[in-house]
């Protein structure tokens, strides 16, 4: 970005924080490789967004999506969960991956929450605290005041502010850095590309750093809600936490890069490229998709009888890939001993897999389906 300039540390006394500068501004792009990588950006994203369209109940498989980024939006954050416990029955789940099964689950209901917020009420520190709060209920955090911005100091890395690789603004300015922030979101006098936008916001929630907990979690979160309040994308399906997490130390040293150095273009650019990356991801599991839903029809249609309860059946597995008998019991309407037999024909044609072993509480699971998000 032309002249920008990231703020200045204040002194608090026995430490410095950092008071980032107030971005709801006109902005300019000198840079040439930014406003290619835009285009390319921009081109992907029609494309995965045209390619939605053609993804029969495209809701069943959103819920898989945001399952994939619950999952790797928290493993930024140390959590251990995959994404077979992620759709698991939280019954299933050892004991020493709870807290953590449960910290994706709030992230998933968090950003469900939001979607369906925006209907009726705009992308604002009230939506967004109201997402916090679902965030941190119950698991890591719950006792940080969730869903209020902070009344003390935070800090990042270190296990004090001494040794902190980045100390935040002071609390008193979160009013102020907040307000800016939702009046750059809805400034529509400020003549920017909204991918830019989303990167600017995204890069400023996290030098705020509103919260005293979740503060990552929350600002990757608003990456997906910007970009369907502004209708860049009609469905929730693009999701950047996989690429930020493949890329973790690139990500956390853009951030500080333009903090420290003012240096937003190397920032931009990399969040550019997970633009791309994850759009060109998404048209390819929903190609997967389109291919694994063909070839399952073909075989669904040879059960005769039992190919309408089996159909029943597959319209759960694309939202809950992981199941048991009473489950599709419950799913097709039938009795359990005819449930393991529509189990029983699922498997032969290698749509289910048992993972259990065992004789009884068994779990089956649709493979190749769940294969696409691992």
């Amino acid at each position: 970005m032309k002249i920008f300039n990231s703020g200045q540390y204040i002194s608090q006394g026995t430490y410095k924080s950092f008071q980032p500068s107030l971005i709801n501004r006109q902005w300019e792009v000198p840079d040439m490789e930014v406003l290619s990588l835009l285009s390319q950006a921009d081109q992907e994203i029609g494309r995965l967004d045209m390619f939605s369209n053609y993804i029969p109940n495209v809701d069943l498989f959103i819920r898989m999506h945001v399952a994939k980024e619950a999952t790797s939006s928290s493993r930024i954050e140390g959590t251990q969960t995959n994404i077979d416990q992620v759709v698991s029955d939280a019954l299933s789940i050892p004991p020493k991956n709870k807290d953590d099964w449960d910290e994706v689950q709030n992230y998933i209901k968090a950003l469900k929450w939001s979607i369906d917020e925006l209907k009726n009420i705009p992308l604002s520190s009230r939506l967004i605290r109201g997402a916090h709060e679902i965030l941190l209920q119950g698991v890591r955090g719950d006792k940080k005041d969730p869903g209020s911005f902070r009344r003390s100091q935070n800090w990042i890395g270190g296990a004090t502010l001494k040794d902190a690789s980045f100390i935040p603004p002071g609390h008193s300015n979160i009013p102020n850095l907040m307000s800016d922030l939702e009046k750059f979101i809805h400034n529509q006098e400020i003549a920017m590309p909204e991918l830019l936008k989303i990167a600017l916001i995204h890069y400023q929630f996290e030098t705020i750093h509103p919260f005293l907990d979740g503060n990552g979690r929350m600002g990757r979160l608003l990456i997906p809600l910007y970009l369907v309040n502004k209708g860049v994308i009609k469905m929730p399906v693009l999701y950047l936490s996989d690429f930020f997490e493949k890329n973790r130390i690139l990500y956390f040293d853009n951030l500080m890069a333009a903090r420290v150095n003012s240096n937003i273009i190397r920032w931009i650019k990399f969040f550019l490229v997970g633009i791309i990356e994850t759009a060109q991801s998404g048209i390819n599991t929903f190609d997967k998709i389109l291919k694994i839903k063909n070839k399952t029809d073909v075989k669904i249609s040879t059960l005769g009888t039992r190919a309408s309860k089996a159909a029943k059946v597959m319209d759960q597995l694309y939202e809950h890939p992981v199941t048991d008998a009473g489950k599709v019991a419950a799913w097709a309407g039938i009795s359990m001993p005819s449930a393991y037999k529509l189990i029983g024909e699922l498997e032969s044609r290698q749509i289910l897999c048992e993972i259990t072993g065992d004789q009884r509480n068994r779990v089956f699971v649709f493979e190749d389906y769940l294969a696409l998000f691992r």
